[in-house]
């Protein structure tokens, strides 16, 4: 199946490194031209020139309301629109609800889901304006099944499976879609840091026996940002080598 995303524009936040890295490097090579997102922009600077096809890097702390509107718009401005918004970036900070402090629990849902919400709002605009678009956020299995010290990453991928929906439905009269990608296990730079004995535990938990890969996200996304993917919205695709049929 050739996927082609020639003349659409790409933001990808969270895509210096990672699943977001692997995302933006997709959809360069499906034609189209990628917004390479980071806090720092020197690094972006340096992803887009790897990526080429017209990438441009773009800094922004995606925990800043403000930053997060003036991004979209400089996107916009920069590269001529945003077609395909691809919202990636998250953080984590773990603990027992118990322990778990205020401010752990706001950091989270606002770079999480708050961020989300901000860009979809500042990017839904052009793409009704063209009746087309294709937003696209990144959640996790957690937001399905939960997670015992993930009180606050768990409610952030949940919210941002409901927000999901209510955006797919405020915009389908526009031909403008919006899905998730939930990723279960997949390899990066934190399960580099794991045990072969966490692994192999958590890979026994997997039917398909093994971590997925960044680029098996990469190519969900890039499959839902095409037309091949025209009468599908609302919807959550599990990329998790079946760990939660």
């Amino acid at each position: 199946m050739r996927i082609d995303l020639t003349g659409k524009v790409a933001l990808v936040t969270g895509s210096t490194r990672g699943i977001g890295r692997a995302i933006a490097g997709r959809l360069a090579e499906c034609g189209a031209t990628v917004a390479i997102v980071g806090r720092d922009q020197a690094k972006a600077d340096a992803v887009a020139a790897e990526i080429g096809g017209g990438a441009k890097g773009f800094a922004c702390d995606i925990g800043d309301p403000a930053q997060v509107t003036a991004l979209v718009e400089a996107v916009e401005k920069a590269l001529g629109g945003c077609d395909i918004l691809v919202n990636n970036a998250g953080i984590t900070k773990d603990n027992l609800m118990l322990r778990m402090k205020d401010e752990d629990w706001n950091a989270v849902l606002e770079t999480n889901l708050r961020s989300a919400f901000i860009a979809i709002r500042a990017a839904q605009r052009g793409m009704m304006k063209k009746r087309w678009g294709r937003i696209i956020n990144i959640a996790s299995v957690v937001g399905l099944i939960g997670n015992a010290g993930q009180a606050n990453y768990a409610a952030s991928k949940a919210g941002l499976i409901g927000l999901s929906k209510s955006v797919a439905k405020e915009l389908a009269s526009r031909n403008v879609l919006c899905n998730v990608v939930a990723p279960g296990f997949i390899k990066t730079d934190m399960t580099d840091a794991m045990t072969p004995d966490a692994i192999a535990k958590l890979s026994a938990q997997i039917p398909l026996d093994r971590f997925g890969s960044p680029e098996d996200i990469a190519g969900a996304v890039a499959f839902l940002a095409s037309d091949h993917a025209a009468y599908i919205t609302g919807q959550v695709l599990t990329v998790d080598g079946g760990m939660v049929m």
